[in-house]
């Protein structure tokens, strides 16, 4: 897999924030303060947005499980 360009403590709380987003979706789209109106992104678009995060977070754990082994080659 590839590497991660983020730590771990941002990927966690990108997550967080996407399932926070995916709550408040399924609560409600949008809804109306005075004249201003807020419109939540689309739940297939969070869900995209989680899955990416997901995939960092696997990117980043598998990266230490890899094993290198190194010999030195010999005529016998």
């Amino acid at each position: 897999m590839g590497k991660s360009v983020h730590s771990r403590e941002y990927i966690l709380e990108m997550l967080s924030e996407y399932i926070k987003a995916e709550r408040a979706v399924l609560t409600g789209k949008s809804y109306k303060i005075g004249t201003r109106e807020l419109t939540r992104m689309s739940i297939d678009e969070i869900r995209k947005g989680r899955a990416y995060w997901e995939s960092e977070l696997q990117n980043l754990d598998s990266r230490g499980s890899r094993r290198v082994r190194r010999g030195v080659p010999r005529n016998l």
